[in-house]
């Protein structure tokens, strides 16, 4: 397959290309940098999704699939600059949509929405016809990405599947709650504080599971709009995750929790992957305690 990539030089959509690549596939990466990284498998072009006209490079590369990874990732972000977020999430999104239209083109359109669209759910696992709550705006900007992506689908025949990612993690991310973990670990110091209680609850889920399920979402034909959870189907909670990391890396290490609830952050997550199995089978999710260990060596080793 031919595959074109937003956000190309991001977390989701560098590795997603990585994997592509190695399994055959021909990449063009889309990135506002003006060169690639230097293991960049594939060609690439210089360009902002969010003010380029991507029509001409799209309607010359002929993709089979187009993965949208540009945009926003950081709850705490989009609440202390909410109109970025929102030009940076929903404008992007619909300047490469409006792209694909105009190229005349119909790739399977990959979108990785969040599961922050759910906000707090009222049952668990969640699945993909509860209720959009979101509590953030981050949350709330992705939702508005997932109806601009409907309308697309729907007024103009795009083939579109919006991806709600849990909880991501994998070598090349150096965020979020798994690296913050690492972080800590990794420092000369005899405590790891994390700042809420450890009750909270995730699902988690390899950057490499991630980008195996989606290219299998890639190869369905059946619809022009679907909605799927991507994750693996398992509630881990935070202190369940620290107390595996701590024994991998620093087990003499004592572990406390803050108490403090940051705002926007859902406290308990679990996704039912009903769908997402039933589109991909076979695919499985790896073991979470296998993929740390992974991370967390190339992470030492780096």
């Amino acid at each position: 397959m031919k595959i074109a990539i937003t956000g190309s030089r991001g977390f989701i959509g560098g590795s997603v290309a990585r994997f592509a690549a190695a399994q055959g596939h021909e990449v063009l990466g889309i990135s506002r940098s003006s060169q690639p990284e230097a293991d960049w498998p594939g060609r690439h072009l210089h360009a902002d999704a969010l003010h380029a006209d991507l029509a001409p490079a799209l309607r010359a590369f002929q993709p089979d699939v187009f993965l949208h990874a540009a945009g926003t990732a950081s709850v705490a972000e989009s609440l202390a600059d909410p109109l970025e977020d929102l030009r940076a999430s929903t404008l992007t999104l619909a300047n490469t949509l409006d792209s694909i239209r105009r190229a005349g083109i119909s790739p399977t359109i990959l979108f990785p929405s969040s599961a922050a669209v759910y906000g707090n759910p009222a049952e668990l696992p969640v699945n993909e016809n509860a209720p959009v709550a979101p509590i953030s705006p981050y949350g709330f900007h992705k939702a508005a990405c997932e109806l601009l992506a409907r309308e697309y689908a729907e007024c103009f025949g795009l083939k579109i599947i919006v991806c709600r990612l849990f909880s991501v993690f994998g070598e090349r991310q150096r965020r979020l709650l798994v690296w913050e973990i690492f972080k800590q670990l990794a420092k000369h110091s005899r405590e790891l504080e994390l700042q809420g209680t450890g009750e909270e609850t995730r699902d988690f889920l390899h950057v490499e599971d991630v980008s195996s399920a989606l290219l299998r979402l890639a190869k369905r034909t059946d619809a022009n709009f679907t909605i799927v959870n991507v994750a693996s189907g398992h509630e881990v909670s935070v202190r369940n995750l620290a107390e595996q990391m701590r024994t991998i890396l620093s087990p003499q290490k004592t572990v406390r929790y803050r108490g403090e609830t940051r705002a926007g952050d859902p406290l308990h997550w679990r996704a039912d992957v009903t769908r997402l199995h039933k589109i991909t089978a076979p695919w499985q999710s790896r073991d979470l305690t296998a993929a740390l260990r992974a991370t967390i060596s190339d992470w030492q080793h780096a």
